[in-house]
């Protein structure tokens, strides 16, 4: 019986571990992935940051040109609205 027992532990840590490494590869392989994963994000990340750069200097240029032609607008002078005096009709009676 003592035998037996000790077979069994013997055979559980040799199975056991075999699939602890199978699952430590799975993890790697995982982790690996992600990683790859963050760098292309960062890539990303950065390539964004310097087109939300280019953008923003371009729509400071285009605002600037904006109040630029805003000024070369001539702007009609506005006449100062003359009050008429309406005319009453004095009724004879």
């Amino acid at each position: 019986m003592r035998k037996n027992s000790l077979a069994l532990v013997l055979l559980a840590i040799g199975l056991g571990l075999p699939l602890a490494a199978c699952q430590d590869t799975k993890a790697r392989q995982e982790n690996d992935q992600l990683r790859a994963q963050v760098a292309q994000l960062q890539k990303e990340n950065s390539d964004l940051t310097t087109r939300v750069d280019g953008l923003a200097k371009e729509n400071s240029d285009l605002s600037a040109e904006n109040e630029k032609l805003k000024a070369q607008i001539p702007h009609p002078k506005k006449k100062a609205a003359a009050k008429k005096k309406k005319k009453h009709a004095h009724s004879n009676s």
